[in-house]
């Protein structure tokens, strides 16, 4: 199956004014979501996050709530202890930013660069990756667990492609330049809830006809 085929046929089934499942109120909410997500199911950091940013939505009000109150919101989170200390310290770098207190926070347009977002503190390429693809709806794919398996699945990268920056070079290769703002989406949702990794749903995915993954249920 080409990239070009599954990206002309997938976006049709997925509910595309959705570009991501995790819960936020604003800009700022949806960075410290997509680091909470880091080796974390999106369904665990939504069963948080709501009660979090009801109280601290701002970077002045996660200050305010501070590391330890921070761990009280998010201890059932995997490496919640590291996490805490990361978005603290994003906080306290945004606070120096016009807006910090606003609930409509919004990232100074300087950090609309993927290189400018991963020199704050607990961002690195996948998180801006997502961040930037999400927001500004800029081409960056961000390779997570999901966009990882199904890129090896679809033999769309090797063996020798072991880490997700290798993945995200040879999808950025393959993926029609006009397809890359919503690779993350798409790949996400199809592999969360059709192809998946344990008894993916062949019978009913919209592109299992033109697929020739090695381990698909016929």
């Amino acid at each position: 199956m080409t990239p070009e085929k599954y990206f002309s046929v997938m976006p049709n089934y997925i509910d595309m004014t959705i570009r991501s499942e995790l819960f936020s109120t604003n800009e700022f909410t949806f960075a410290v979501a997509v680091i909470l997500s880091a080796q974390a199911t999106d369904k665990k950091v939504n069963e948080v996050t709501p009660a979090l940013f009801s109280i601290a939505d701002t970077p002045a009000k996660m200050i305010t709530l501070g590391e330890e109150g921070l761990k009280k919101h998010i201890k059932v989170i995997s490496f919640f202890n590291n996490k805490a200390k990361n978005i603290i310290a994003l906080s306290a770098k945004l606070m120096d930013e016009e807006g910090n207190n606003n609930s409509n926070y919004k990232f100074p347009e300087k950090y609309h660069s993927r290189a400018e977002l991963m020199k704050l503190p607990g961002i690195g390429q996948k998180t801006a990756n997502v961040i930037t693809n999400v927001l500004w709806n800029a081409p960056n794919i961000g390779v997570d667990t999901h966009v990882f398996r199904l890129a090896h699945r679809f033999g769309w990268a090797g063996q020798e492609d072991n880490t997700p920056e290798k993945v995200e070079e040879k999808l950025i290769k393959k993926i029609p330049k006009k397809y890359h703002p919503i690779v993350n989406h798409v790949m996400v949702l199809h592999g969360r809830y059709t192809c998946k990794a344990l008894r993916s749903k062949c019978a009913e995915c919209p592109v299992a006809k033109w697929c020739n993954a090695p381990d698909k249920i016929i």
